[in-house]
């Protein structure tokens, strides 16, 4: 095989790669243009959100908004009214969200867990 021939394939071996990679992107940048959703690592609501290990009987302080994220501007799910029990999942452990200010306290820590429904919710509302 000459060197000119060689070379002719080494390069269309490279671009079929080099598409293959830009097609890759572009379906990664369509996928996010649908859904409106970016993946990311690392966040809070990625946090596992095991409710097989749960603190049950808490109640809530204060009636408080089950939140899909952990943030006040998130969707809010449902509620967890005032003096209603329910759980607190993965053993109680609390997680750094949006900050707010609720129940007299300001903070960034959240609970994932609900009365009716589980959700992210402030810790500052619940008691246990």
């Amino acid at each position: 095989m000459s060197k000119r021939h060689r070379a002719k394939r080494e390069d269309a071996q490279t671009m079929r790669f080099k598409s293959l990679g830009t097609a890759a992107t572009s379906m990664a940048l369509f996928a996010t243009a649908l859904t409106g959703t970016v993946a990311t690592a690392g966040t809070a609501a990625a946090a596992p959100q095991d409710c097989s290990k749960a603190i049950v009987n808490v109640k809530a302080k204060e009636t408080v908004n089950v939140r899909s994220a952990p943030k006040k501007t998130a969707t809010a799910l449902g509620i967890w009214g005032k003096g209603q029990r329910g759980g607190i999942c993965n053993d109680g452990k609390a997680y750094k969200g949006g900050s707010y200010t609720a129940c007299g306290k300001t903070s960034n820590m959240w609970y994932y867990g609900g009365d009716k429904v589980n959700g992210w919710v402030p810790k500052t509302c619940i008691n246990w």
